[in-house]
């Protein structure tokens, strides 16, 4: 895959997540190739651990923290970088923060869900997207998940939410590609983050693929402008069996390798 001439997409890119994991490791290549930052997460101490790191490479770091899952989220995040241009939009924020069977789950929760999935990164590239395309020039990078490509117990809302996101992506790359706005939804399978190791995840399963936070981000970048979805070189062959038209032998299957992934961890919580 040949090398993005990330300088394009400048002078400003904004990072949702982007306090550690893939969105840290995003965040550190940018800043490398001389992209000042909007770094945007939760908890205050690992976004300014984060950004005191990409101010070491020379560039201007801004932090906001805040609950993306909030209604004003995409508001703040706007009113953050409102006076620069922004050339890169990177939402990598989007993890399932509710794992039950839905029957059983809070509603409330789901919502969370779909709104940190759906309705704050729609917002924020409703605002951050439009002056992309009247100036022709910018990228927009959507970090999905293999859980979008079938259906999981415990993961009704968040698969459902990662598959609008494929979707979306590929129809949002048909109406900006001839406004010369790059969109890319960045397909992760496992990943060794901190928040999968906090939860204690097992990622010694035999055959199963770990993928490394900066592998991902090196991927992501150089794949942005080529096609609207790339899914992470380790985790292709698991996306083509999940697209086994026999649904039932798919979600079988996929279902007996997340029980052992996901019970070990519940049995270590």
């Amino acid at each position: 895959m040949t090398e993005t001439d990330l300088g394009r997409y400048g002078p400003w890119a904004v990072i949702t997540g982007g306090s550690e994991g893939v969105g840290r490791a995003f965040a550190r290549r940018l800043a490398g190739s001389g992209l000042h930052l909007l770094l945007v997460a939760r908890r205050p101490g690992p976004l300014e651990e984060a950004a005191e790191e990409c101010r070491a490479l020379g560039v201007r770091v801004r932090t906001l923290a805040t609950d993306l899952t909030r209604p004003d989220a995409a508001d703040a995040v706007s009113a953050a970088v409102s006076d620069v241009e922004v050339g890169l939009l990177i939402h990598n924020a989007g993890a399932n923060t509710h794992s039950a069977p839905f029957l059983d789950g809070d509603p409330a929760e789901f919502q969370r869900v779909i709104d940190l999935n759906i309705t704050t990164p729609l917002a924020l590239i409703t605002s951050l997207g439009a002056p992309m395309r009247r100036r022709r020039r910018g990228g927009i990078l959507l970090v999905g998940s293999l859980a979008g490509y079938l259906g999981a117990r415990q993961h009704t809302v968040y698969g459902g939410v990662k598959a609008f996101g494929r979707i979306f992506a590929e129809s949002l790359w048909l109406e900006l590609r001839e406004h010369e706005v790059d969109v890319l939804e960045l397909v992760l399978g496992v990943t060794r983050t901190p928040a999968m190791e906090r939860i204690g995840l097992d990622f010694d399963i035999p055959r199963m693929p770990v993928s490394d936070p900066d592998d991902v981000a090196a991927e992501g970048l150089a794949a942005l402008g080529n096609s609207p979805v790339h899914i992470v070189t380790a985790h292709e062959h698991l996306a083509a069996r999940r697209g086994d038209p026999d649904r039932a032998a798919a979600v079988l299957g996929a279902d007996a390798m997340m029980r052992r992934l996901i019970g070990t961890a519940t049995d270590r919580r």
